[in-house]
């Protein structure tokens, strides 16, 4: 996205995002690294809290989509840098390993969309938003065994599509498969796609909405927004520094 078709109301939420992320993180860490007692993290709330910031996230990245350039170069950087994830945390928290995080899935999703313009463009908006979101809900459960949202299940699926352990990068993780951040491409490509939909709607909008989101609000959390990448890189090991030297003074 460049400067001059900056759209910094999306800066402002994937800033706002992101901080509510770290916030998110941080506090896994007290509950699971540092023991620190905090009961609703465990139930309902933390589990909404979590969902918020991953749909935003992977909603917002699939709008930004069309705004970029070079997709391809983009898709492998962030699959490069998950996989340096995955390689820290073998090394160095094995007990907290991450496969196919985040930063996979948007390398997967980026690279995927990417080699897939060609028949994404020839469908309408219109049939793309309600067809990748009415996916997305169908396969929600898919890492678990079956089709279904939630507590909804609606078909269990064949076993067999959970024995490769590469399945596990489409969403069909194999018996005994532990990540502490996994995304796989199924289902959070159709929403990733729902995004990239609706901005494809939001393109032939009013252009009028299209100054709106131009507009300056908050510019310290565009900036923010503007900088995901790094600060997702760099916010994990400053949280653990933080708190470690907390934990060594006896304030944690």
């Amino acid at each position: 996205m460049n400067a001059r078709s900056r759209y910094s109301v999306l800066d402002l939420v994937r800033g706002l995002t992101l901080i509510s992320m770290i916030a998110y993180h941080g506090t896994y860490d007290l509950v699971y690294l540092f023991s620190i007692k905090i009961p609703w993290f465990h139930g309902e709330p933390g589990y909404l809290w979590q969902q918020s910031i991953c749909w935003t996230f992977i909603f917002l990245s699939g709008m930004c989509f069309s705004l970029g350039r070079h997709p391809v170069k983009r898709g492998l950087i962030l699959t490069g840098c998950g996989l340096i994830i995955t390689l820290v945390t073998v090394l160095v928290m094995p007990e907290s390993i991450v496969i196919m995080g985040v930063l996979n899935f948007f390398g997967f999703a980026t690279l995927i969309t990417a080699f897939l313009q060609p028949l994404l463009r020839r469908i309408p908006a219109y049939a793309g938003i309600p067809v990748s979101f009415l996916l997305f809900l169908l396969t929600r459960e898919v890492p678990s065994g079956y089709l279904g949202f939630e507590g909804l299940r609606l078909a269990a699926l064949p076993r067999f599509l959970y024995q490769g352990k590469l399945m596990m990068v489409l969403g069909f993780p194999y018996d005994g498969f532990y990540s502490t951040d996994y995304f796989s491409v199924i289902p959070w490509l159709f929403l990733f796609l729902t995004g990239y939909y609706v901005w494809k709607l939001l393109e032939c909008a009013d252009s009028s909405f299209l100054s709106f989101l131009r507009r300056s609000l908050c510019r310290p959390l565009e900036l923010i927004g503007r900088n995901t990448l790094p600060v997702y890189m760099l916010h994990q090991p400053a949280l653990m520094a933080v708190f470690t030297a907390l934990d060594l003074i006896g304030m944690i």
